[in-house]
């Protein structure tokens, strides 16, 4: 398949998902349909060329998958038989922006697990195959299938609505994209350090996101997130595929047209939204983008907001990358004082960059010794092939 052609099935398919629920409330049948009908397209259109209509032309198959699927039920197939084959592209039909902001609403639907939520998302609005997705996190595709199949059944049995104070819901929405994003950029194991095909994918749906809820500043501080992240992916690794830290990097290669959007995204938002957690990360990654170097980089105020942020949304980790910033603004001796805080936290026994953090630390503190053991620690806790060498560079270099 092109990568024309795929980037209009990607376009077209939360829309035509959308409207085909909104039509019947089967979710699960739904999204079967939709699916058989961009397999269609992806093996016609490279071949036959696209047609005038793709979203018509969508919307007809689907719609003709779900007539076939609605005639193998009961007496309840039969009523649905008739709205399905109604005209699929009527303009009074065309979905309404807000529809694709209830597809992702119902993709995270609090029936669901974070995983389900995760791989739905990715499928019905993302327009990834079940393939890919698995590839993506390192399952089988059966696995993946199944995890994906379950969900759409919980959703049907669970009710379509799943309730709940609609912020919450956009809070579900959001907190999916940025595990997707953290994934892609950072992936949790295998042999690369990213998986750009994720964080593209995160980016894009956020973006959409962001055009149907343009007054929401979490929205807006996500996608500025996302950006000013995804802007030094060009300078996180060497040609070998080997990690490159941040105060290594070469800031040439950062992507400055990303920075810019991140930056003014993050700064308008911040001006008339009430503070919330992706702002205060983003504004953080907006003062890493712009700083020439990691010295000229302004730590004091990157260690303010990582403490705003701790009491907005207290968690050990927040405390982990808030012990980096105190280190670089106040010394490591700050840094380690900090991490000692929360050392006895189950979740950081099984946590490897609370041990790389506190071996950087203890390094620079003048005790290579103890450097050396948290180094190795955090290799053997750490999944991801690139950061595993990394650490256990960082431990023999201390001899």
């Amino acid at each position: 398949m092109t990568g024309g052609v795929e980037d209009l099935l990607r376009e077209h398919a939360p829309r035509v998902l959308a409207l085909l629920v909104r039509r019947h409330g089967r979710f699960d049948m739904c999204e079967d349909a939709v699916q058989e009908a961009l397999l269609a397209a992806g093996t016609q259109w490279p071949r036959d060329g696209v047609p005038a209509n793709p979203w018509g032309w969508l919307v007809a198959v689907a719609s003709n998958k779900l007539t076939d699927a609605f005639r193998a039920e009961t007496a309840r197939a039969r009523r649905e038989v008739a709205a399905a084959r109604a005209d699929p592209t009527d303009a009074a039909e065309v979905p309404a922006a807000d529809d694709t902001l209830d597809l992702l609403f119902l993709c995270c639907h609090p029936a669901l697990t974070e995983p389900s939520r995760v791989a739905l998302t990715l499928r019905a609005v993302g327009g990834l195959t079940t393939a890919q997705i698995a590839a993506a996190f390192l399952v089988p595709e059966a696995t993946m299938g199944q995890r994906i199949t379950r969900a759409k059944l919980k959703i049907r049995d669970a009710g379509l609505t799943g309730g709940g104070d609609p912020a919450a819901r956009v809070g579900a929405v959001l907190h999916v994209l940025y595990l997707v994003f953290n994934e892609g950029h950072t992936a949790s194991s295998g042999a690369d350090l990213a998986r750009p095909e994720l964080t593209t994918e995160a980016i894009r749906v956020t973006r959409l996101v962001h055009t149907l809820a343009p007054r929401d500043g979490e929205v807006a501080g996500l996608l500025a997130l996302m950006l000013l992240t995804e802007a030094r992916r060009p300078a996180r690794t060497r040609p070998d595929g080997s990690l490159v830290p941040l105060a290594e990097q070469d800031r040439a290669r950062w992507d400055r047209a990303m920075i810019a959007e991140g930056s003014a995204l993050v700064e308008d938002a911040m001006s008339w939204a009430p503070l919330g957690p992706y702002q205060l990360q983003a504004a953080i990654a907006a003062l890493h983008a712009t700083a020439p170097d990691t010295a000229a980089t302004d730590w004091p105020q990157i260690a303010v907001l990582y403490r705003i942020l701790e009491r907005l949304t207290p968690s050990p980790v927040v405390t982990v990358h808030r012990a980096v910033a105190v280190a670089e603004a106040h010394g490591p001796a700050a840094g380690l004082a900090l991490l000692a805080t929360i050392a006895d936290d189950p979740r950081m026994r099984t946590y490897h960059r609370f041990a790389a953090v506190q071996a950087h630390l203890l390094e620079r503190a003048g005790d290579p010794t103890a450097a050396q053991a948290a180094y190795r620690r955090a290799a053997r806790l750490t999944l991801s092939t690139p950061e595993k060498r990394y650490l256990e560079r960082r431990a023999a270099a201390l001899g």
